[in-house]
């Protein structure tokens, strides 16, 4: 779960995710990543750990989510590896569910364009995520309808293969990853999601986002179709 500056939700967020695992039933483990928060993100989800399974780790400056994901991951044992927003935008009790369709796929990946996707979102992120999406299919050759929603799992084999060939730390790095498993054959399965964004979405902010989204994945095309830099040796 990679948190900064959620200082008024992570502790809700880290009790939930918590409660839902619980209730699976199978041995798991939770990764806070705090990304140089600057407000009381660490201390509280420190403070709503309930046990040991719970760890909290982090670094002094904001480095990105992809960053924050890698130095995640660089903490977990599972064989399965869940990639969670700490917003709690998406309800965690649909972990569950991510974890039982690894049997069909190497990386499920939440959609909020699936046919059976529940989506509460300002209908202006729903409009630019559509044209993103877009532009990720032209310019990568990804077949998916959504790389962005926050919420994805993968076999360990396929992360502890393909995270160290990733340059992306920020906004871009969902596409790269997803960029490089499409190259290397995994199997990519989209699944729904029931996702509630609160709040109205502030159109300055969204499309100053997508435009470094944009740059960033110019520069993923470009390792990708001229440098070929995500070839395996």
């Amino acid at each position: 779960m990679p948190a900064h500056n959620e200082e008024e939700r992570i502790a809700l967020s880290v009790d939930n995710v918590q409660t839902a695992l619980d209730a699976l039933g199978f041995d798991y483990e939770i990764v806070v990543v705090d990304d140089g928060s600057r407000d009381g993100t660490r201390a509280k989800a420190l403070g709503a750990a309930r046990n040991p399974r719970v760890k909290v780790v982090g670094y002094g400056p904001n480095l990105g989510k992809g960053y924050a994901l890698r130095y995640g991951f660089a903490h977990t044992v599972g064989d399965l590896v869940a990639f969670l927003d700490s917003d709690g935008d998406i309800s965690p009790r649909q972990i569950g569910a991510y974890v039982a369709a690894t049997e069909d796929g190497d990386i499920v990946i939440a959609s909020k364009w699936h046919p059976k996707s529940h989506t509460q979102t300002p209908i202006i992120r729903k409009f630019l995520s559509l044209g993103f999406n877009i532009i990720v299919g032209i310019l990568t050759g990804l077949k998916l309808r959504d790389t962005q929603s926050g919420m994805k799992a993968f076999r360990r084999e396929v992360l502890e293969k393909i995270l160290p060939r990733l340059s992306m730390k920020r906004f871009a790095f969902d596409v790269e990853l997803l960029t490089v498993a499409n190259q290397e054959g995994f199997r990519i399965v989209e699944y729904p999601i029931d996702i509630k964004m609160d709040g109205p979405a502030k159109l300055g902010p969204l499309v100053k986002m997508l435009w470094s989204m944009f740059i960033e994945i110019l520069g993923i095309t470009y390792r990708l179709r001229l440098l070929k830099q995500y070839r395996e040796e």
